[in-house]
């Protein structure tokens, strides 16, 4: 089947007094129909500089789209025009932000903003839209959910207003929905149901999912494919469980490292990555985590290794010594 979404050596830049910050640097992959792909990585590797380029959301300036293709459903986002994109977004295109406090305009009502999109999106009147929304805040698991459309964001819970998010960016049915972090400001009891109500829709509507976030533990148990990012690089990508079992990027194998485990024993000390990631306004001739590596050579130093196949034609990395990482992974 045709991949619904297929990046191509995407790069994006932010130009700053300090100098050009090199935030997404030559990124490749592909999204297959209904699957569930998770990015993973430290703050600011680019995770979601990245979502944001493939909604042409990056700000200008002090944003660019330096180069690549971005093809969704068989045309490149990055060629259409400031009209045809916004088509795109809402419509076919969702996303759900890590602070639904942000998103949510505090001076509407929760049922407006829902109703708003359905009307630019879908044609429907104002009361068609109102019973459309009710239905969303239901299928999310917001109770009562008439009466809920007439309250403003600041009476719903951190974790209702999450769920609303959700709900207007399933207003219209989108074919891929980008969730940046959408857990990150929630406990862990709330984050279980939303990361649970997530794959529930992705099952049931059918559509592709990307999950943005820093967290592992959320990734391993709800994407089925993974891209390991660092330095605005995918470093490792292939399906959950040979990134979880079968590691091959020294950096991917210090995030695991430093998971606490349920099989380990009392007090064992988790292991953290020495080291800070590079300056993006500096980025290194060789690799980026050529500082921090405990597996470096003479040659990571001097020339930075693309993203090529592994030991299956599903997993990829990027690193010079990946067969050696390999007898070190965790089993």
């Amino acid at each position: 089947m045709e991949n619904l979404l297929e990046i191509k050596d995407l790069r994006t830049r932010f130009d700053t007094e300090d100098g050009i910050v090199h935030a997404v640097n030559g990124i490749s992959y592909t999204m297959g129909h209904g699957d569930l792909l998770g990015v993973v990585g430290e703050s600011g590797c680019g995770k979601s500089v990245h979502a944001l380029t493939i909604m042409r959301l990056i700000q200008s300036p002090p944003g660019r789209i330096e180069s690549g293709e971005v093809w969704f459903d068989g045309r490149d986002l990055l060629k259409l025009s400031s009209d045809e994109i916004r088509q795109v977004r809402g419509h076919e295109i969702a996303m759900v932000f890590q602070d639904p406090m942000t998103s949510l305009n505090p001076v509407f009502t929760v049922g407006f903003q829902i109703v708003e999109a359905l009307q630019l999106h879908k044609g429907m009147d104002t009361n068609q839209a109102r019973d459309r929304a009710a239905e969303l805040l239901t299928l999310v698991g917001i109770s009562g959910a008439k009466q809920r459309l007439d309250d403003y964001p600041h009476q719903f819970s951190g974790g209702m207003r999450q769920r609303a998010m959700i709900a207007m960016a399933l207003s219209c049915e989108p074919k891929l929905l980008i969730a940046d972090e959408p857990t990150t400001a929630l406990d862990v009891t709330i984050q279980a149901q939303i990361v649970d109500l997530v794959r529930r829709l992705q099952q049931n509507l059918g559509m592709a999912v990307m999950w943005i976030t820093h967290d592992l533990g959320v990734v391993a148990d709800l994407a089925e494919f993974i891209n390991v990012m660092y330095a605005g690089f995918i470093i490792e990508r292939g399906p959950v469980r040979l990134i979880f079992k079968e590691t091959r990027h020294p950096y991917t194998l210090g995030l695991l490292r430093s998971l606490p485990r349920l099989d380990e024993a009392p007090g064992t000390k988790l292991v953290a990555i020495p080291g800070l990631p590079p300056d993006l306004i500096a980025l290194p001739k060789g690799c980026p985590f050529y500082v921090r590596c405990t597996f470096r050579i003479e040659k990571c130093q001097d020339e930075n290794p693309s993203l090529e196949p592994a030991d299956s034609s599903q997993h990829f990395v990027a690193c010079w010594r990946w067969q050696e990482i390999a007898s070190r992974s965790i089993q």
